[in-house]
């Protein structure tokens, strides 16, 4: 299954409580952490909605 990494660019302070759900779901916490996920529409949809937050790229 293919893998993509995804990279929180910007702070979850002053979002709404579901945007920051979704970046502690994704597993990330802090600005420039970075994690990797298998390309699955589940984390697809995540990405979706906080797509505003974070870069993806292939890993």
């Amino acid at each position: 299954m293919a893998k993509i990494k995804v990279t929180q660019t910007k702070s979850t302070i002053d979002r709404a409580e579901r945007q920051k759900r979704i970046m502690q779901a994704l597993g990330l916490k802090k600005i420039n952490q970075s994690v990797v996920h298998d390309n699955t529409p589940a984390i697809l949809g995540m990405i979706a909605k906080v797509k505003h937050l974070i870069t993806v790229e292939e890993a």
